[in-house]
């Protein structure tokens, strides 16, 4: 146990952690499906590494300096807890380490302005939108541009999709089966605006109204990625005020976002919001496991059959624990057959904003994740993410085999237009 954290060091989130360092009994059973660990291969890369790294810092044993390259290289992508035999809870670690670690952080300053920079657009469609502009007229400087800068414009579209301005309200068709509010997302809005278009689309053909508040803001993800648990914060205050508590729940439909709100309880352990923050959870789904619980009106069967692979997404599958309810809805699709990839626990590499802060690794599992989901011969992938959207596509691209990635919603909207197949 951390019995001896060093009283300089001690801080409010300090005893939430010792639960998790606790529970590690380094039986190894994560090694295999740490996506660090299978790329570099070192022990303090793996979580159970990272484990006794942050109980050695906590305690004042270790700096925050000598440990932050190998936290820094974790995608926070908790396949570590799926595969625990002892029930770790390293998210309840890893988060709040990083937000008690980074205030003593020294970093360079082209990185706190990069930091600066993706707190200050990334949760902001307006000013993302104004930022992918301008970054297609400096693509072509990349080579003069610092190497930290060239991930973030090889990430960028070609084109930025035209905005989709979303209602306030967006109503049933037919009798009304449910009510229920929507995350609209930041990036999503700005990178693939057809995902929240075809979410309401969906919903509404099985009979559920959605309600999309004005007053809501980011959810936080990318602040609590980064150890900023202060902005992650005051975006999530934003959100506990601005959903309406007369729904029967607060959809998302990126598994990033579902995952950081689900944080929100650790977010504010010990702080007033606390109730109000379990409460709030509590009305969290993600658009498939709403829509399976519902109950799926089966869109028309499709004119040809269609091979099509699922991806899962990090924050679904081992955040959320959430695998079968989108399998079952494409399952739903008469003609579709769906075909997995090998190393399905496996991250794509995009967590959050670690493709631009871990180029080099995230590359390899990229190219790795990219290579299995051709390995299956399908003719579209999909997945439930925007993060895991952008780097598939940039590493299919790359690969010179472009196909078509789509969020699940996306197909189930395009199977009931009869444009699927």
């Amino acid at each position: 146990m951390l019995h001896t954290i060093a009283p300089d060091r001690a801080g409010p989130s300090t005893g939430a952690m010792t639960h998790a360092v606790d529970a590690c009994v380094h039986c190894g059973f994560c090694l295999p499906t740490c996506p660090t660990y299978v790329v570099l291969g070192e022990e303090m890369n793996s979580p159970r590494g990272r484990i006794v790294l942050m109980k050695e810092t906590l305690e004042g044993k270790l700096t925050v300096e000598q440990t932050k390259p190998y936290l820094d290289c974790c995608l926070g992508c908790l396949a570590c807890q799926t595969s625990c035999p002892s029930g770790v809870p390293y998210g309840e670690l890893l988060t709040p380490f990083r937000a008690w670690a980074e205030p003593q952080r020294r970093r360079r300053l082209f990185d706190r302005f990069r930091r600066a920079a993706l707190l200050a657009t990334l949760p902001f469609p307006g000013r993302f939108r104004l930022a992918l502009q301008a970054g297609r007229w400096l693509k072509p400087l990349a080579g003069l541009l610092p190497a930290s800068a060239r991930p973030m414009l090889d990430l960028m579209p070609a084109q930025v999709p035209p905005r989709y301005v979303l209602p306030e309200i967006f109503p049933a068709q037919g009798p009304r089966r449910a009510r229920v509010a929507l995350l609209a997302g930041c990036a999503q809005q700005v990178l693939a605006p057809g995902i929240n278009r075809s979410t309401l689309e969906v919903l509404a053909a099985n009979g559920v109204e959605v309600v999309i508040p004005r007053g809501q803001a980011c959810c936080g993800g990318l602040a609590l990625h980064i150890g900023e648990a202060a902005a992650a914060r005051a975006t999530a205050r934003q959100n506990l005020s601005a959903f309406p508590a007369d729904v029967d729940a607060i959809l998302t439909n990126a598994s990033g976002c579902g995952s950081a709100l689900q944080d929100y309880p650790l977010l504010f352990k010990g702080e007033p919001e606390a109730e109000h923050a379990a409460a709030f959870v509590r009305r969290i789904a993600d658009i498939s496991t709403f829509l399976d619980r519902l109950g799926l009106i089966p869109p028309p069967a499709l004119r040809r059959p269609l091979k099509v692979a699922y991806h899962d997404a990090c924050h679904l599958a081992h955040a959320q624990g959430v695998r079968s309810a989108p399998r079952s809805l494409l399952g739903r699709i008469h003609g579709l057959e769906l075909v997995e990839p090998a190393e399905w626990e496996l991250c794509c590499g995009s967590a959050g904003t670690y493709n631009l802060e871990q180029p080099a690794i995230a590359d390899a599992l990229g190219r790795r994740k990219a290579e299995n989901l051709l390995a299956t011969g399908a003719e579209i992938l999909a997945t439930g993410n925007i993060g895991c959207i952008t780097q598939i596509d940039a590493h299919l691209r790359r690969l010179g085999r472009p196909l078509p990635i789509l969020h699940s919603v996306e197909i189930l909207a395009r199977a009931y237009r009869g444009e699927l197949a």
